[in-house]
């Protein structure tokens, strides 16, 4: 249980600090601290700095004592193995969606996209769900075919940070596309696809 309890500490510090760094306010005083130079490393440096953040928690994960919980038995576990790869190909087409290398911050570390100006992505994947990378990443972790006691508390703890999240990102959206963005949000769900597909007015 010791070891339960501090991955799951590790993982809400992980998330609070994951946005804080992804907030306006810090973006803000890194710049000022920083001067132009914080715009075009930011990207980049929160990135590695998510990705080399999150490694001591997946180590915990694996290297903690465990407890099993349920194991999908056949033919139910083909279906779950079905769910985890739809979630990995959307969360791979998301990203290409709005750009691969964009997404990494390759762009503004080399100062190619300095006056290219945010783009409001509402269709493909976007048209039918506000946040399709969070979706896809739940429907991935909950798709596990096994469960165990750490990995039903890392879950929990991933699943109300991307739903907390998702909210907290709504709010810089806002603030950075304003009406367009609002009347996107409008139509369009945050986590549950909806079935049909509407057209977004940009």
């Amino acid at each position: 249980m010791t070891g339960t309890l501090l991955l799951v500490l590790s993982s809400i510090l992980w998330g609070v600090v994951h946005s804080l760094l992804a907030s306006h306010f810090v973006k803000n005083a890194a710049r000022r601290f920083f001067g132009p130079v914080s715009d075009r490393l930011y990207r980049f440096s929160y990135n590695v700095f998510s990705a080399a953040s999150l490694f001591p928690i997946l180590m915990m994960l694996l290297t903690f004592p465990d407890q099993p919980l349920y194991t999908i038995p056949e033919p139910w576990v083909y279906l779950t193995v079905l769910l985890q790869g739809a979630a990995a190909f959307a969360l791979i087409a998301g990203v290409m969606q709005t750009g691969p290398f964009e997404f990494a911050g390759l762009p503004q570390l080399s100062g190619l996209s300095e006056n290219t100006p945010p783009k409001l992505v509402t269709d493909g994947l976007y048209a039918y769900v506000r946040h399709p990378l969070y979706t896809a990443g739940l429907v991935f972790i909950w798709a596990s075919p096994e469960m165990t006691v750490n990995r039903l508390a890392l879950w929990i703890v991933f699943s109300l940070y991307l739903v907390i999240g998702a909210y907290f990102e709504e709010r810089k959206l806002l603030k950075d596309f304003g009406q367009a963005y609002a009347a996107y949000k409008a139509q369009t769900p945050m986590l549950l696809p909806k079935i049909s597909r509407q057209r977004i007015e940009k």
